[in-house]
């Protein structure tokens, strides 16, 4: 293709877009309204999933260990537990530290556990972490069958919720936008087929002269590309200026240490790069989708 055809390509594709105001105009604003919509689910998604994986790397399994073991047994549960592939760190806990860490988190009312010092009723532990946080309920069970040992916590009911939350907002969200996704794709489809419609004419002299489908093709190609881009503008500054007013003003009122926003930079331009891409590919396939049914390549 020469540098002429490539500018003839872009001037006629331009030119489609300021010959059809109106459709142009809806199939813009239809790709804004898509791409907003997009870019919302796309922030909600993208920090949820920020916030679930601060919550699974939270998530760890604490073993206790029977009052009647002697050290030679508490040592032997701690290398089998070591043994567990899943499991990513393992670190002991003595039951005096377990009695200061249970002070502590009491404050003024864990003074009352101060007088145990002396006969500290709490077990010796160990804390288990594991590499896949959905790993967490199937090495519990297997720890849990060790001798030696009296119980295991891990919050079994939250985290399986917590999973199970997670999936479903994942599968929902990618769902949502992937209806949004082909929708802009219809509207789009269906611009650029009434531009071709209305210039239907004049492509049948072009083929009677000899214009292959792809010389024809590609003007409509730009023209679906531009429309991607000029309705991803609106979008992007949404998002940008958005998340800015957001990340300033929302997350110095969030007091939970897992619930953390993704930092703007780079987290906003890389999603503005993300919608400029989707709306170009949103604009480039309707408008090979439309073309191909015309031409009945």
């Amino acid at each position: 293709m020469t540098f002429n055809t490539v500018k003839r390509h872009l001037r006629e594709g331009a030119k489609n877009i300021l010959r059809n105001g109106w459709m142009t105009f809806a199939s813009i604003a239809a790709v804004t309204t898509t791409l907003i919509l997009v870019g919302a689910f796309l922030m909600l998604m993208l920090n949820l999933n920020q916030i679930a994986g601060n919550i699974e790397e939270d998530v760890e399994i604490k073993v206790l260990i029977d009052l009647t073991a002697n050290q030679s047994q508490i040592d032997s549960i701690g290398e089998k537990i070591k043994k567990i592939p899943e499991v990513s760190t393992v670190e002991f806990s003595s039951k005096e530290e377990e009695l200061n860490s249970l002070i502590d988190s009491m404050g003024e009312q864990g003074k009352a556990w101060e007088l145990f010092e002396q006969d500290n009723p709490l077990n010796h532990a160990y804390i288990v972490k594991t590499t896949d946080p959905s790993d967490t309920s199937r090495v519990a069970d297997e720890i849990k069958a060790f001798d030696n040992v009296q119980e295991v916590n891990y919050g079994k009911t939250v985290v399986e919720k917590l999973f199970t939350f997670n999936d479903y907002a994942r599968n929902v969200g990618l769902a949502l936008i992937i209806g949004l996704v082909f929708t802009a794709i219809f509207l789009i489809s269906n611009t650029i087929k009434i531009t071709i419609m209305a210039r239907s004419k004049e492509i049948g002299i072009m083929k009677l002269v000899g214009a292959t489908n792809a010389f024809i093709r590609w003007p409509f190609f730009i023209e679906g590309l531009l429309l991607g881009v000029l309705g991803s503008i609106i979008p992007i500054a949404l998002i940008l200026g958005g998340y800015y007013y957001l990340e300033a003003n929302v997350s110095s009122l969030i007091s939970f240490d897992f619930v953390e926003l993704l930092p703007f930079n780079p987290f906003a331009w890389q999603l503005s790069l993300i919608i400029l891409v989707i709306g170009a590919g949103i604009g480039v396939w309707g408008s090979v989708m439309s073309v191909r049914k015309f031409l009945k390549v």
